[in-house]
């Protein structure tokens, strides 16, 4: 059967040799053109279709007429991309809606010519409501789909989320797994990937101007609607919709609806919005009791309330009244859950009761309009109704903190039960399990398991602390590098130093290391790996610490201790029997033997590495030993750098993949093949890009720029070298500077004595 290609794929094999004629890397191009580089590979590899302006920029790049493909891209955009994936984060929007014409006609006009709104009120007068209704109303204008974060900023028991965190989870919204370590990286990152798309973000429940600032698009078509407390004035460009307490005709419309009565009593109605004073939430809470309170009237309910002292509390309180002992014991506690979300299971082990009365109680709760269930099966509570049921905790569960520590518990055992499931090197085999679902497991409660770690601190619950991370090691893994990993590791070492648990703690100081030296921030990895060294590791995390500071001692320049070290690792491995870790050793201690200038040693060692390895475990060895055997074999360097990166991408090793790429183009200019050279140091850039992995980046950049030089691309070899002195500053590596410099040097001399360019 014939293929016959799509007319998205015609237009990416357009774009492809557009990108092909310019000469260019994926990240010079999208400069040059004013793209976002994660939009223009996105639209290069078809995963979107790239609006008809983006078209003409790549074209006008190479001096093409963009005309010619105007046909192609309409009947591109007409089909869409394949497959097509539409987010939409928002919550339900709330049936019984009510009022609020003038202020949601202006929120969206507002979105409509600026792009931006900032609700704000007061507490419980209907902010959320009001933004997450627009936002159900606009959505289909915003074909890339729409976000919703919480920002925490008045959530009883959480600290506010910082922008750098909040851009994390943004960025990751997107499919940016790996983003920048710096805020000010990460805020760029976000407003570029937003300027080519039409996205709609909902940032609820922002405590001040300063935490949402970064958080706002740039220039493009996507949008942004805000929720605060408070007014929000120093926002430019973000014009502030404010919302007063219902007025006493809509509050009367929205309180029947909530009863689900014809209401005439007028005097006793009005008796009942004074005390609920406008705010929906409480005009909903008081509609639930009468609804379920059919002998009483309208009069009987504003007794009721006046009986309770305090205006809210009162319709809280009357809430309240309609559950019974049980289902009051549940919504107290629910006041400590830590977190922002939570499931049936979760409120289980809270409470001590079986996950399906558990449910069935919540089901009570949502009736009664104290819960509110934004999705199937997960649950949330409104701020104040949550600081209401913490109060009530503080004063009627003495036993509060023993139901924290069931769920602190619980949280770790399904953590730790996910965790198995999931493959790593640190185990011979998974549990039985869906890797795809523990993933996204964690992805579901991971603000949830970070508010477990804060909470088992405050509560000095050393065993959840030390292990919680631990339980997260490969999740993170794939996440490496951020700060939450940081200081959960730092929390969870001193908490093992506490319990007298040195080896454990060894091994969580073992893996800061890690995460710092992936971040590229080598002084801070060496000193936690010297703590762990310290604190007395058993043999198994003394053999990887031992291959990780050769690897850190490599970075910083000093290989005659990085080949010590990995040949200590190589002594240990051995002695354990641990054949994958003995060939990584024997790898790394090639690779740098090979950099000291003994290439015949450097040979023997990669081939024993590769003997001893099968599958991604090879990848080292055959890339040393292709470098290695480069000036005199070329072709069967080539094939053995190719059979490495065929490795990589048939494990999806995004990383692995770019060093192959990478070392691919230094054989390449070995053997006088410059241009291929150029090529795939363009890719090895590309690769790493989305994955922000600054080691990995500052060794590109140092090969990159050589092969540059050698080619005679002057101009292209000091931006380059521009970036790297600019990341080796930030990352305080003055090895990689002292290079840079040295480097920069040479190419402005060849520069200056280079004959000037023909005309």
């Amino acid at each position: 059967m014939v293929h016959v290609s799509s007319p998205q794929e015609r237009l990416v094999a357009q774009l492809a040799k557009i990108k092909e004629l310019s000469g260019l890397s994926l990240r010079a191009l999208a400069r040059q053109t004013g793209l976002s580089s994660s939009s223009l590979s996105r639209y290069l590899t078809g995963q979107l279709v790239p609006p008809w302006d983006a078209v003409v920029a790549l074209c006008r790049a190479v001096g093409r007429d963009p005309r010619p493909l105007r046909a192609l891209w309409a009947e591109a955009a007409a089909a869409g991309p394949a497959p097509a994936r539409r987010r939409n984060d928002l919550p339900a929007d709330l049936f019984d809606f009510t009022g609020r014409q003038a202020e949601c006609a202006l929120a969206e006009e507002l979105l409509r010519t600026t792009g931006a709104v900032a609700i704000d009120g007061m507490a419980g007068v209907g902010k959320t409501s009001l933004a997450v209704h627009v936002a159900h109303r606009l959505v289909p204008a915003y074909p890339d789909g729409a976000l919703y974060l919480d920002l925490q900023g008045f959530t009883p028991g959480q600290e506010p989320l910082e922008p750098h965190a909040a851009l994390g989870r943004l960025l990751s919204a997107l499919d940016v797994t790996h983003p920048p370590a710096g805020t000010a990286e990460r805020a760029a990152l976000w407003r570029s990937e937003l300027s080519r798309r039409r996205v709609l973000v909902v940032l609820d429940n922002a405590a001040g101007a300063e935490r949402v600032r970064p958080l706002l698009p740039g220039a493009g078509k996507s949008a942004v609607l805000i929720t605060s407390r408070h007014r929000l004035i120093s926002l430019d460009g973000v014009p502030p919709v404010s919302l007063e307490p219902l007025t006493d005709d809509v509050a009367a419309h929205l309180f029947s609806r909530a009863a689900g009565l014809a209401l005439t009593e007028d005097d006793a109605i009005g008796q009942v919005l004074r005390q609920c004073g406008g705010l929906p939430l409480a005009l909903r809470m008081a509609g639930a009791r009468l609804r379920h309170r059919p002998g009483w009237t309208v009069a009987v309910l504003a007794e009721r309330l006046r009986a309770t002292p305090g205006r809210f509390d009162s319709v809280f309180g009357m809430s309240l009244q309609q559950l019974d002992v049980e289902e009051r014991r549940v919504f107290r506690l629910l006041g400590v859950l830590p977190g922002v979300d939570f499931d049936a299971a979760a409120a289980g082990a809270l409470t001590g009761m079986p996950p399906e009365r558990a449910a069935a109680v919540l089901e009570e709760l949502v009736d009664a309009h104290l819960v509110q269930e934004p999705s199937p099966g997960r649950y949330r509570m409104h701020d104040l109704i949550r600081q209401y049921a913490a109060d009530l905790a503080a004063e009627e569960e003495p036993r509060a903190d023993d139901a924290l520590r069931r769920v602190l518990r619980h949280y770790l055992d399904q953590a730790v039960a996910h965790d198995w499931t999931l493959p790593s090197p640190h185990r011979q085999a998974p549990s039985p399990g869906d890797p795809a679902k523990a993933l996204a497991w964690f992805d579901l409660e991971y603000v949830n398991l970070v508010a477990c770690f804060d909470a088992a601190v405050r509560l000095g619950e050393d065993e959840v602390v030390a292990e919680l991370p631990q339980a997260m090691r490969v999740w993170f893994f794939r996440h490496r590098g951020t700060d939450d990993q940081a200081r959960l590791l730092e929390g969870a070492a001193a908490a093992a130093a506490r319990l007298g648990r040195d080896r454990e703690r060894a091994a969580l100081l073992a893996d800061l290391g890690f995460v710092r030296a992936a971040a590229g921030r080598l002084n801070e990895a060496l000193s936690a790996y010297e703590r762990a060294e310290q604190a007395g590791p058993d043999d198994d995390t003394a053999a990887a610490l031992a291959l990780r500071i050769g690897w850190v001692r490599r970075d910083l320049g000093d290989l005659e201790a990085a080949r010590a070290y990995f040949r200590r690792a190589r002594e240990l491995f051995e002695r354990l029997g641990r054949p994958v870790g003995q060939s990584q050793a024997l790898a790394f201690d090639g690779w740098v033997t090979l950099h000291l200038g003994w290439r015949d040693e450097a040979v023997e060692l990669a081939r024993a590495s590769i003997a001893l390895a099968d599958g991604p475990p090879r990848i080292t060895g055959l890339v040393t030993l292709g470098l290695a055997l480069a000036p005199d074999d070329p072709a069967e360097a080539l094939r053995l750098l190719h059979d490495a990166l065929e490795l990589s991408e048939q494990h999806n090793l995004q990383h692995n993949q770019a060093w192959c790429h990478n070392y691919i183009g230094v054989a390449l200019r070995i053997t006088g093949s410059i241009e291929e050279a150029l090529d795939h140091h363009r890719r090895a850039l590309d690769l790493l890009e989305p994955l922000a992995e600054a080691q990995l980046e500052i060794d590109v950049l140092h090969v990159y720029a050589e092969t540059c030089r050698v080619a005679g691309r002057h101009d292209e070899a000091l931006t380059l070298l521009d970036r790297l002195t600019e990341l080796a500053r930030e990352l305080d590596r003055p090895y990689d500077e002292k290079l840079a410099h040295a480097a920069r040097e040479a190419v402005r001399r060849e520069k200056s004595c280079a004959p000037p360019a023909e005309p």
